[in-house]
């Protein structure tokens, strides 16, 4: 859970990071670390990997959605993936 006083630690944080490279660097940083977690988030609620083959999932990747997270850091750009369900699962 977020506290209110994070945004101004991690506008602290970027004010003392510097130049304008290593702000760059921390942004990207932070936009894959949090792609990972989504993509960790979906791989365990369906019980797949990508292109991962299991008898007992019901449901399949579909795409996604490009969105954008705006922070202190800079903008995100995010893929949240789509689901789909299989029909013929029980």
């Amino acid at each position: 859970m977020t506290r209110p006083d994070d945004a101004s630690t991690y506008a602290d944080l970027l004010a003392r990071l510097g130049d304008d490279g290593t702000k760059e660097l921390f942004r990207r940083l932070l936009e894959d670390a949090l792609q990972e977690l989504i993509d960790a988030e979906l791989a365990a609620q369906i019980g797949a990997d990508r292109y991962q083959r299991s008898e007992s999932r019901s449901n399949y990747r579909n795409g996604g959605r490009p969105r954008t997270l705006s922070t202190p850091a800079g903008d995100l750009e995010l893929r949240i993936p789509k689901l789909k369900v299989a029909r013929w699962a029980s």
